[in-house]
């Protein structure tokens, strides 16, 4: 069992909330204002063995660097993606071009162990790829090796089959799949408001 702080208490945090006890994990909810069922970020993070980035991807680089203490050493897992939207709430440009919140979070925090993933899917595919007509592709990036094997691990746990998801190296990597929310208010406009995900045809 590994006990996981989900920082942020959206649709992506509950998402994962919901399933990962079901595989044996303790999950400790982080809130910026903690109540019922949620400790701040910090008493969240200090906790676990492995914290998961939900908040939104414009303060997260704020919020994360403030926790330096708690998180060192820990595996961090950025679900999150940082863009400019419009008034729709649709990626329209990304906050770190040339960049990526991945690396700016590796960047402000040198000993943590960034790993991204998740972020090219809707929420409810998060915890559930199944609930596509087409299996979906979840990928790794990062710089440390063991950590990917750690979250390729969870993400196994979250019910991903290891032919789904494709470990990518570097975290500098995270620049191509963080720049798929650029074309999701397309995709929305042509499908609707359906539940979709990147996959990689072979």
């Amino acid at each position: 069992m590994t006990t996981i702080a989900i920082l942020g208490t959206g649709h992506v945090a509950r998402a994962l909330a919901a399933k990962l006890p079901q595989t044996g994990h303790e999950v400790i909810l982080g809130s910026r204002r903690p109540g019922p069922g949620t400790m701040s970020h910090a008493d969240a993070a200090a906790r676990a063995e492995l914290v998961v980035n939900a908040m939104p991807g414009a303060v997260s680089v704020a919020a994360l660097t403030a926790l330096a203490p708690q998180l060192a050493g820990k595996v961090l897992v950025d679900v999150a993606n940082a863009v400019e939207v419009n008034e729709h709430g649709l990626a329209v440009s990304l906050l770190y071009p040339g960049s990526s919140l991945a690396e700016e979070i590796q960047r402000a925090l040198p000993g943590v162990r960034v790993v991204k993933t998740l972020n090219t899917m809707h929420d409810s595919v998060m915890a559930r790829p199944e609930l596509l007509a087409v299996p979906p592709s979840a990928f790794l990036s990062g710089d440390d090796a063991e950590a990917r094997k750690a979250v390729a691990g969870l993400l196994a746990d979250l019910g991903w089959p290891p032919e789904w998801v494709i470990d990518l190296g570097g975290v500098e990597t995270a620049r191509g799949v963080e720049a798929f929310m650029l074309m999701v208010g397309g995709l929305v406009r042509a499908l609707g408001p359906v539940p979709f995900g990147m996959t990689i045809a072979r």
